[in-house]
């Protein structure tokens, strides 16, 4: 039996590797994620003073760039990249502290085997690498939904009111990180009430009861004054469409993955919605964990236990909501990414080690093979070091890729405006923000765009292929500003795969005449 010092060693030994790990891909950061501007933009004004208006002025939650400012306070500095470096610290040391929870559920649910290998596959998956050293607030809503998680399958184990606290705290601190947050506490009403109609999983009335009311009511009380001043649960887009308070975004809007179809049938709308959280889900899991999560599921109802039906049916409850969740934000949104599948990817990532850990558990080999009389020999630490091995070598390309290095064009654009733009009250036109915030200049964005197009301070657009080639309204718009002038730069300045090439535009620059773009 595995002791507490035990588990306790584990837990530091692989935070120590995960801190080394994250610290490593932050250290290759190219450009951060386009998401981080706003995160970083809403830290600042935190930071500032103005925390109601930083929270009342911006579609993302506060949790994560309060930590941001924890942060930025720590390291110091006023410079991008060094808000850049305290967006990145803050979620390493999210994604660091989320090995404690995923731990302990794996443990709970299968095991002290499980428990470790859990955390170990997590981090040999590259999106979850790739996420936590970015300036993202996944690593933080992670955290706190993580710990809430784990009280919630204590109490459905054991039945005790101890643990139903916590969880209305880590749902609302979840919530306060990212609005799926509310999942959790939904989840569990939903388990509630179901519980009744299955003999395995029933509660007595009375505790039934207060077990209900807490659920309900606590959440309310902690998220209440975020939502009276906000006016609402979210207003986020993305949240209006999945309630249905919101239509579908338009065929050609900007965060759709490609045009949609206006003559697209609701079957083959589903269809498509189905194959992008496969796909979302492959990249959040991988594909080896998600073979591995059968044989962890089908091992997993054989184990007979208080409670254990309880917390199935809840785990139950939240895939299931997750995946209909992806199914519909693909559906009305037009997107779904693997950062949008880590909650149905942390469960699968449970299920798959223990998979794995059942099936190793069961393949051994006769003594009489490596010259022993008798006996079987079952997997030892060689064994388990050449499957992390091997794992790592087939994700290795993804895993140390640096992070967004595809966009890293951005920083060398951002470089030239420094060095060329004179009078720093004259906006860029970078409907990405990138080189807006890395040289430190005003300028317009997707959202502004249109008025930027008609404002003659305007000198330099900055652009990339996708955003004048493209069928979406703002790529006409951008083509129709740029025409006729060559780029005064290029980055980088030869095409590479991979490698969005970036283009500086000057407005002032002559335009070619006609005859001229005709032979170009």
């Amino acid at each position: 039996m595995t002791t507490t010092n035990t588990h306790v060693a584990r837990v530091i030994l692989l935070m120590a590797c995960a801190a080394a790990w994250l610290g490593w891909l932050s250290s290759r950061t190219d450009i951060f994620f386009a998401d981080g501007i706003r995160y970083i933009g809403q830290a600042q004004r935190i930071d500032s003073g103005s925390l109601v208006e930083a929270i009342k002025g911006s579609v993302d939650h506060p949790a994560y760039p309060l930590m941001i400012v924890g942060a930025h306070r720590w390291i110091g500095g006023s410079t991008p990249m060094d808000w850049q470096r305290a967006g990145q610290l803050a979620s390493i040391t999210a994604g660091v502290l989320v090995i404690i929870p995923l731990y302990l559920i794996a443990l709970e649910l299968f095991g002290a085997t499980a428990a470790w290998l859990t955390c170990l596959l997590a981090f040999l998956v590259p999106t979850t690498g790739h996420v936590f050293a970015d300036t993202l607030s996944e690593s933080t809503f992670l955290l706190f939904w993580s710990f809430g998680l784990w009280t919630a399958l204590r109490f459905l184990r054991d039945g005790w009111f101890g643990w139903l606290p916590p969880t209305i705290v880590f749902a609302g601190l979840a919530y306060l990180a990212r609005p799926e947050g509310l999942l959790l506490p939904g989840a569990l009403v939903a388990t509630l009430g179901l519980m009744p109609l299955l003999h395995s999983t029933r509660l007595v009335w009375p505790r039934w009861w207060a077990a209900v009311g807490l659920i309900v009511i606590g959440p309310m009380v902690i998220v209440a004054p975020y939502v009276i001043m906000r006016g609402g649960l979210s207003t986020k887009p993305a949240v209006a469409r999945l309630l249905g308070t919101d239509k579908a975004s338009p065929a050609l809007a900007v965060e759709r993955e490609r045009p949609l179809d206006p003559n697209q049938s609701v079957a083959i709308t589903s269809l498509l919605a189905g194959r992008a959280v496969l796909q979302a889900l492959r990249g959040a899991v991988t594909l080896p964990i998600l073979i591995f999560a059968p044989i962890g599921l089908i091992a997993a109802w054989r184990l007979g236990d208080v409670g254990r039906p309880r917390q199935w049916l809840f785990l139950g409850v939240i895939f299931s909501a997750g995946i209909l969740g992806l199914m519909r934000l693909h559906a009305t949104g037009g997107y779904c990414s693997p950062r949008h599948a880590m909650v149905v990817g942390e469960l699968l990532l449970a299920v798959g080690a223990f998979g794995l850990a059942r099936l190793m558990a069961r393949v051994s080999i006769p003594g009489r093979w490596i010259g022993q009389e008798d006996g079987a020999f079952t997997a030892g630490p060689v064994v388990w070091l050449g499957i992390f091995v091997g794992l790592a070598t087939w994700q290795m390309p993804t895993l140390i890729e640096p992070l967004n290095k595809g966009f890293s064009g951005y920083r060398k654009a951002a470089e030239f405006l420094v060095e060329h733009q004179a009078t720093p009250d004259r906006p860029v036109i970078d409907v990405t923000g990138w080189s807006h915030y890395y040289s430190g200049l005003k300028g317009y964005t997707f959202k502004d765009l249109t008025e930027g197009t008609t404002d003659p301070r305007v000198r330099w657009v900055i652009v990339r292929d996708a955003h004048l080639n493209g069928p979406w309204g703002y790529c006409h718009q951008l083509k129709d500003l740029v025409r006729g002038r060559e780029p005064v730069a290029k980055y980088p300045d030869t095409p590479a795969k991979g490698i969005a090439q970036v283009y500086v535009y000057d407005l002032e620059a002559q335009v070619a005449s006609v005859s001229d773009q005709i032979q170009r």
